[in-house]
């Protein structure tokens, strides 16, 4: 039980702090509740089956070489997960009426992502125990929030725009993109030092989620209502 409660509590710090965020109008709590589940259970039977799938179309051998891991990090890990995520956020959110502003799409692609990230922690940390439980509530959780938030930035300016399919890409290109760099530094372990680049991946994209929360903040449609 201990290690369940320290498995999903950064997941749930991200989330309250992320809807505090959402100064102006607040989504539906049952709408959030839903989105959660989606990433928690259907974007991980997604990422599943295509994990299975890549296994058949690019298969890589026991010991990867740089360019391998560099394939493994973008191309099967980074794509496949955000992937899974986007197309709750744009199939099951971005429809929705109450998706009535582009800051709701930051909200919903946390979401999504932090359903991911439970199971995935949860999975980790129950085989892994306290030392991984504290190593990932600040490294690999904030991480799946920052590559959402990066994402739901252009989904939310996407449901708004006439260019919906190209910023809706955007954010997902932005997405693997900065996930493929985290997991790529962290697979490389047989380089000494490597693994900084991780984390400094990791800062950069934390402060460019900042930017955008504030950014859509300012621009909420009910900033002035």
């Amino acid at each position: 039980m201990k290690l369940l409660l320290l498995a999903v509590a950064p997941v749930f710090v991200i989330i309250l702090y992320i809807y505090l965020k959402d100064k102006y109008e607040k989504e539906p709590k049952k709408l959030l509740l839903y989105t959660f589940l989606l990433g928690a259970f259907v974007s991980i039977i997604i990422s599943t089956i295509l994990y299975v799938l890549s296994s058949f179309v690019l298969p890589l051998p026991d010991n990867y070489s740089v360019w391998q891991q560099f394939i493994k990090a973008f191309f099967v890990v980074a794509l496949i997960e955000e992937f899974s995520k986007y197309v709750i956020v744009r199939y099951y959110a971005q429809p929705k009426n109450a998706f009535n502003e582009p800051f709701d799409g930051i909200v919903y692609a946390v979401m999504v992502s932090m359903g991911f990230a439970a199971i995935e922690n949860i999975m980790y940390v129950t085989s892994g125990g306290i030392h991984v439980a504290l190593v990932r509530a600040f490294t690999a959780v904030p991480a799946h929030a920052t590559f959402a938030i990066l994402m739901g930035y252009f989904m939310g300016k996407a449901k708004f725009s006439n260019n919906r399919i190209k910023l809706n890409l955007v954010g997902l290109f932005l997405a693997v993109f900065f996930h493929g760099v985290y997991d790529f530094f962290l697979f490389i372990d047989f380089v000494p030092g490597i693994w900084t680049g991780a984390f400094i991946s990791l800062f950069a994209g934390i402060i460019l989620s900042r930017r955008a929360i504030k950014k859509h903040q300012e621009g909420s449609f009910f900033l002035n209502k």
